[in-house]
């Protein structure tokens, strides 16, 4: 069996050969560069499935709804829609503010007054979901004629929720107010909801 000669020639350093070989510095290079490009690797294959999860255009447009309120007469309360489900928008009388200031609050099932659930210097506009409490009727007395109910706001004649002017529940068995979504005023004359 012949020997493997593993002497260094004559006037050369074995360091740099040893140093080469078990450089603990170039070892951890090597180590988090491998990682490293596993990880561009793993974010390359992860950020299109990730990104594939955010809503749409369509859906981006429905978020937001503008609403003209200069065609809204005083007391006259319209229909319209935000994120595909019935929005009220009345314009309250100086009467039918009166009526909803006039309630104790210790009289109602979810207390709130009436301007916690309006913006402040636009009493008038009471802005809310037209959805009922209970079961997710849509509530009369948005229209032109409807039925406003006992208390002059909205009533659900399905199982006979009413509501005041202030869209509080007041009778039946909705257990909570007309729900009042995030708005801001564009202006004194638009409203955006969302």
């Amino acid at each position: 069996m012949a020997s493997v000669d593993t002497a260094v020639p004559p006037g050369e350093d074995p360091a740099p050969y040893h140093e080469e070989v078990s450089d603990p510095r170039r070892r951890d290079f090597i180590n988090i560069a491998a990682v490293a490009w596993i990880g561009v690797g793993g974010a390359a294959v992860v950020l299109p499935l990730i990104n594939q999860m955010n809503p749409s255009a369509d859906v981006l447009a429905q978020a937001t709804t503008e609403i003209d309120l200069s065609k809204i007469a005083v007391g006259q309360a319209i229909k319209t829609s935000f994120r595909k489900q019935p929005l009220f928008v009345r314009n309250l009388t100086p009467a039918e503010i009166a009526a909803a200031d006039a309630v104790p609050l210790s009289e109602l099932r979810d207390p709130q007054s009436l301007a916690e659930r309006t913006k402040e210097g636009k009493k008038n506009w009471l802005i809310t979901m037209g959805v009922c409490t209970h079961l997710g009727c849509v509530p009369l007395g948005a229209g032109e004629g409807e039925n406003r109910g006992p208390f002059g706001g909205y009533f659900c004649p399905c199982h006979g929720s009413a509501y005041d002017t202030a869209a509080r529940i007041r009778k039946g068995p909705a257990p909570t107010n007309l729900h009042v979504p995030d708005y801001t005023f564009s202006s004194d004359t638009t409203v955006t909801v969302g």
